[in-house]
């Protein structure tokens, strides 16, 4: 959603020599917008699908040029992110008059073309090095027919197309639209109890189960590589009673390949920038690296099962 369209997407960034988001290089397309709220997204930018407008205080030399500009009087060193977001009508006068840059739009519309024309130019990087594109966000899925007519374009020029998602999606859609189009999946299994996942992700995943159910079972047809991912979040995700229940659930469908993602306390920051409250703010664990010995453990719990998570 822009805005205006529902069904063109926001962009949010498109980043360049990635070597964490699938094989080889690859250029990242992050998309605006996501199905979930999980509490401790890393991207918390990417879950509305409208704009929003960034303000890094750290980048801010406070000349006072935006609140003299700004025809809401929307912005003011009393407000607690600055910006009174009820007041801001995304009328960019503040971005455009801001000399330091602190202030910036989140999101901005792109056509599948000139998302092509954007990543088309690392095409050599990404032949050398086995790399290609990972469409990411937010989640790509929420809409269909762009994603489907970018990943047609990416495919007639050749290039490797990854899949990030949190699996929340019409599958009848997904399997028509966007399926016959990918190379690679990275599929989010973040929690299995149902109740949990509402509680810390905001829905139930009972469709996000049975969509990698049929993923993996139409497998051998479509020569598709599925990799289950579970994000360590501490005393979220990262307890024995949910790692061994993703587990079983795996192992149970002959799965023996998926992949525990590293917890990154620093991603705190950027709820202050688009004005959302850090409801972690004031827990300690949220704001450490897990230990090494207890994320041993829990790769441990995956080996016994006969799964790898390398």
């Amino acid at each position: 959603m822009n805005g205006k369209n529902p069904k063109i997407p926001l962009i949010l960034d498109i980043k360049g020599n990635s070597l964490d988001d699938g094989p080889g290089i690859r250029s990242v397309v992050f998309f605006k917008g996501c199905p979930l709220s999980c509490v401790w997204c890393h991207n918390p930018e990417s879950k509305k699908p409208g704009p929003e407008i960034s303000f890094d205080k750290t980048e801010c030399v406070d000349c006072g040029t935006c609140v003299e500009i700004c025809p809401e009087n929307a912005l003011d060193r009393s407000n607690a992110f600055f910006i009174d977001r009820e007041k801001c009508t995304l009328c960019g006068l503040c971005i455009e008059n801001c000399p330091s840059g602190a202030l910036s739009m989140v999101g901005r519309v792109m056509s599948p073309e000139e998302i092509v024309r954007a990543v088309i130019k690392d095409k050599p990087f990404f032949i050398n090095s086995g790399g290609g594109v990972t469409l990411s966000g937010g989640e790509p899925t929420l809409y269909m027919d762009f994603l489907s007519a970018l990943l047609q374009k990416l495919k007639s020029e050749g290039i490797h197309t990854l899949l990030e998602t949190c699996g929340l999606f019409e599958w009848a859609s997904f399997e028509k639209k966007v399926l016959p189009y990918i190379d690679t999946i990275y599929y989010d299994i973040k929690i299995l109890d149902p109740d949990t996942h509402q509680k810390f992700c905001g829905a139930k995943n009972h469709r996000i189960l049975e969509n990698f159910t049929r993923l993996h079972r139409l497998l051998p047809d479509t020569g598709v590589d599925l990799l289950a991912r579970t994000p360590l979040i501490p005393d979220i995700t990262a307890t024995e009673k949910n790692l061994t229940a993703i587990a079983d659930f795996l192992s149970n469908q002959g799965i023996t390949r998926a992949r525990l993602l590293a917890y990154n306390p620093l991603w705190h920051e950027k709820n202050e920038k688009i004005g959302t409250p850090d409801t972690f703010k004031n827990n300690k664990k949220m704001h450490e690296w897990i230990a090494g010995e207890k994320i041993e453990t829990f790769h441990a719990i995956f080996r016994k099962r006969g799964i790898t998570t390398g």
